[in-house]
């Protein structure tokens, strides 16, 4: 009988996974303190606090093609060590800012918030490089979309599990267990994890065929290279000279940016519900803390089921039909959906309505998150960290206006105006996916 494969690439897929929902806890976590404790004890408004979250979005966005850069030339494992340990420090420092004066604490927490947005650049892009490098071909989708419903169940529980740490140790006690619980997943994939199977010591023989069977161009990432000590100076990196070109070949990929401008409309939508949807139901909707905990907790747990969901039927369309139908199809449903269930959800006030409307609108909008990160790194080919990274940067452009315009116009047009835009917006980016081809070489 031939040999087993080994499954150390499902361990490394946890860890990550780990990585994820961490990493959107601490990011998430903010918005809790805010709604609950810090705007009333400081006296900061929608919009100030709305600042505080931006802060961390802009700086995570401006640095985010560095960020790709940093994964291409290091490795993922280099770039979630340093998102790993600088959380562990800039978490608990939130925490800190409760030291602050009245008047400095709006300072104080964006200037924190915006360090922890400067070492969070490598996550998603970071992870989907190490998908790339160590699932095979047919279980990519799943993969990313077990990493993104990863983050959005750390998102989840964030709401119920952040606000117990609040009840227990007060809102700063809350980020220093954070930071501590970070520290720990830190230190693990440290000593466990490596960016390729073939560095890995456990890794044996089969479970490398299995990952390079049918992608030949991953093939050099996951068995050693004939000169190992050239594979890891420069496999999947620009040289020094063709950096400054890297934002031209970015630009005459066609596909790469409708893909970018479709998930920066997805992203205005999602963050719009990550950071907001708990005051909606707590303050807007007056169901008080621990209503609003529970309520603002089953979007996100839905969206999480659709990521999955959405990965593995990805997977299975583009085993059967391949092409632009392969990896459209999902993203495209998912998105209306998605949109025109939220614009349900706003046609009635009673509770039960709205929630239910609001929790499958997420979860219908997962279905589409595996299909923008399986598309942009095979996209970017030998440059998967870098084009991952211009991805996520124009996503996030996208999430910060979702995150920062909501409470401006709230004041105009009324919360429920500020979601019906985002229904809008949302619509705008599922059409896009009209125009764009995953297997484009254009750009090369």
């Amino acid at each position: 009988a031939g040999e087993r494969p080994t499954n150390v690439r499902w361990c490394m897929l946890a860890l990550l996974m780990a990585f994820a929902a961490l990493a959107h806890f601490n990011r998430i976590s903010i918005s809790v303190a805010g709604t609950e404790h810090i705007m009333d004890e400081y006296s900061l408004d929608e919009n100030q606090m709305g600042n505080v979250y931006s802060a961390y979005l802009f700086v995570y966005t401006l640095c985010m093609l560095p960020g790709g850069w940093l994964i291409d030339r290091f490795g993922p494992k280099a770039a979630l060590m340093l998102l790993g340990f600088g959380s562990a420090i800039l978490v608990p420092l939130t925490g800190l800012t409760s030291l602050a004066t009245s008047g400095a604490i709006l300072l104080a927490l964006c200037v924190v918030r915006g360090l922890l947005g400067v070492v969070s650049t490598p996550m998603h892009p970071g992870a989907a490089r190490a998908v790339s490098f160590w699932m095979p071909i047919q279980e990519r989708g799943v993969s990313n979309g077990l990493v993104t419903a990863a983050a959005v169940g750390g998102i989840a529980v964030t709401y119920i599990v952040f606000g117990a740490l609040m009840d227990l140790f007060g809102w700063p006690g809350a980020f220093l267990v954070s930071g501590v619980a970070t520290l720990a997943l830190t230190l693990v994939w440290t000593f466990v994890a490596t960016d390729r199977p073939f560095q890995h010591s456990l890794v044996n023989h089969a479970e490398r065929e299995l990952i390079a069977a049918g992608d030949p161009a991953r093939a050099a990432h996951t068995f050693a290279a004939a000169n190992p000590g050239e594979m890891e100076a420069g496999a999947g990196t620009a040289t020094a000279g063709q950096q400054g070109g890297l934002i031209g070949w970015i630009l005459r990929n066609r596909s790469l940016v409708l893909l970018s401008l479709s998930y920066a409309a997805y992203s205005y939508y999602q963050y719009l519900f990550f950071y907001w949807i708990q005051y909606y139901f707590d303050k807007i909707m007056q169901l008080g803390t621990e209503d609003g905990r529970f309520y603002a907790t089953l979007p996100n747990l839905a969206m999480a089921v659709g990521m999955v969901s959405g990965g593995w039927v990805s997977d299975r369309i583009q085993a059967r039909y391949g092409g632009w139908f392969g990896r459209a199809a999902t993203p495209f449903v998912g998105m209306i959906a998605g949109s025109l269930l939220l614009l349900a959800g706003l046609a009635r006030s009673d509770l039960g309505w709205v929630a239910t409307c609001f929790t499958l609108s997420m979860g219908c909008l997962g279905l589409a998150e595996s299909s923008f990160w399986v598309a942009g790194t095979a996209l970017g080919r030998g440059r998967g960290g870098f084009s991952g990274a211009f991805l996520n940067t124009v996503g996030n452009a996208g999430g910060i206006l979702g995150t920062r315009l909501s409470p401006l116009f709230s004041q105009y047009i009324g919360w429920q105006g500020g979601l019906c835009l985002a229904s809008f917006v949302c619509l705008v980016g599922a059409a896009l996916w009209w125009w764009i081809d995953p297997d484009e070489r254009s750009g090369e």
